[in-house]
Order: C-alpha cells, then structure tokens, then sequence
C-alpha cells in the first residue's frame, strides 16, 4: 500500500502528474508512490497520487503528425453540423450546433397539403 501523507506535508522529491508536467516531465510508467489526503468538510477527501521526481522521464516531443491530429480534432470542435461553418470557438456539446444557429428560430415547412 502506498505512503498517505496529509496536505501540504508530502516529503520533497515526490510530485503530482501537473507538477511533474510542469517540470517537463511525466511519470514513465512508474506505480504511484505515495497518495496525498486533503481534507474537506462533510465529504470525502481529495486525493492526489504522487510519483519520484527522479524516476520521472522527459515529456516526449510532439510530432508533425500528433500536431496535426490535435488541430484536426480541435477544428471538428469548431465546426457547426448545422451551417459547416468553423465558428472560432468550441461548440457546447450541450447545444450540438453554434449558438446563432441555435438562436434563431427554425421555419418548418408544412409538407401536408
């Protein structure tokens, strides 16, 4: 079982995935060391897993091709299924389409005669 230190009292030489990420550095495989405790009122406590920082590796470099992937996949974020239009900001996936297309009032034309 792992170490459980409470907030703000963890030993120097462990991180969390955010702060070896902004190091430059990520786990690299290796099992949680020790979990971080913070307390709150009448619920569970938050936990935070920690790792060795000198066991942690180099963030590895990003490629032509996952760059491009990550501006693909961000530009499909941006585009309205309704008027194909890449409106400049990701679309809530609780509206599904812009939010001028999904402002204005939709005209259905009556097909019965």
């Amino acid at each position: 079982m792992a170490d459980v230190y409470r907030w703000r009292l963890a030993p120097d030489g462990l991180a969390t995935r955010r702060q070896l990420r902004a190091l430059g550095l990520r786990p690299g495989g290796q099992d949680v060391v020790a979990e971080l405790h913070r307390p709150r009122r009448r619920r569970a406590p938050l936990v935070a897993y920690l790792y060795r920082v000198d066991r942690a590796k180099p963030v590895r470099p990003m490629t032509p091709a996952r760059t491009a992937a990550l501006a693909a996949a961000m530009r499909a974020r941006r585009t309205c299924l309704n008027c194909r239009t890449d409106v400049g900001y990701c679309i809530p996936r609780s509206l599904g389409m812009c939010v001028p297309c999904h402002d204005t009032p939709q005209t259905w034309k009556d097909t019965t005669p």
